[in-house]
């Protein structure tokens, strides 16, 4: 119970501190390119990352690895996802963002059923078909009406492949987290990101305000905290045990477009909520896959 807990704990913490960057990131969209944005989130994110390290005492001996090749596959996955992430953000609401990437922890479960070597049960398939449904009730009302909003779609589409890019990611970090430090996993990913970033800096970067430029620290700070106490969830609870909580995002995203966008979900954002959520409860809590049988 007290592995449970530890876990349940940390996935919650990390859940606040990744909603307060998003929203970070949702008021500079508009203004800062999407690779300026990585950047500053990476680069400042270093800062906590290191002084963890250094408080665990494994600065610099914690970063040796004897998996250079799984660091790098969360890497790229992960990288991508953050730069798919960042960009839906200026076509779509931030509630509709979080509904959809919330696909990611649903394909986790199952990609982890297929790469971890978990049975995949009933209740698992049933996650994917009835979170996949619950996005497409979100989507097709747009989709389907007479004058499509381009815009809105390209912010699916980016979130969707946001989702399935995420999912691969935290399958990585889940194998990682077995036999690997967790400071070092969320410290190779946001150096990557860092030098991703920066390598955009050619194309298009602004000069930002004062306002902004601390709207970009702060971003990199609450991420890095996120990252960290996300890796160290992974280390005390299976994947399907911590999915329900990733929702609690979910309230916080809709209470910051109604406070700071006054924007209020629709008929169909609630809809899209309930089946995916209990896509997810259902896997959290009802999944009973077999063990699998020693000869």
């Amino acid at each position: 119970m007290s592995i449970d807990f530890k876990g349940i704990s940390l996935r919650v913490g990390a859940t606040f501190f990744f909603t307060l960057m998003v929203l970070f990131i949702k008021w500079l969209s508009d203004e800062i390119p999407v690779g300026q944005v990585v950047f500053f989130r990476s680069a400042f994110a270093l800062i906590p990352l290191v002084l963890f390290l250094m408080w665990t005492r494994d600065f610099p001996s914690g970063l040796s690895t004897k998996r250079p090749g799984g660091h790098v596959a969360r890497c790229f996955l992960g990288c991508l996802a953050m730069f798919a992430s960042f960009a839906s953000l200026k076509y779509l609401p931030l509630s509709h963002a979080s509904i959809i990437g919330y696909m990611a922890p649903i394909l986790a479960v199952v990609l982890a059923g297929f790469l971890l070597k978990e049975s995949v049960s009933a209740a698992r398939w049933f996650g994917v078909l009835f979170g996949f449904l619950g996005m497409l009730v979100l989507v097709l009302p747009t989709a389907s009406s007479a004058d499509v909003d381009v815009t809105y779609l390209t912010g699916v589409g980016l979130a969707l492949a946001m989702a399935i890019l995420t999912a691969g990611a935290k399958i990585q970090i889940r194998s990682l987290a077995l036999t690997e430090n967790a400071g070092a996993i969320a410290f190779y990913f946001a150096l990557t990101c860092t030098l991703a970033g920066l390598a955009t800096l050619p194309f298009d970067w602004a000069t930002p305000s004062w306002n902004q430029l601390g709207l970009l620290v702060c971003t990199g700070f609450a991420g890095g905290i996120a990252h960290i106490m996300m890796t160290l969830s992974y280390q005390y609870s299976e994947i399907s045990k911590l999915a329900a909580f990733e929702y609690l995002a979910l309230v916080f995203a809709v209470i910051a477009d109604a406070l700071f966008f006054d924007i209020l979900p629709g008929p169909a954002f609630y809809a899209a909520a309930a089946c995916i959520i209990c896509a997810t409860l259902v896997v959290a809590l009802k999944d009973k896959a077999p063990k699998p049988s020693t000869a």
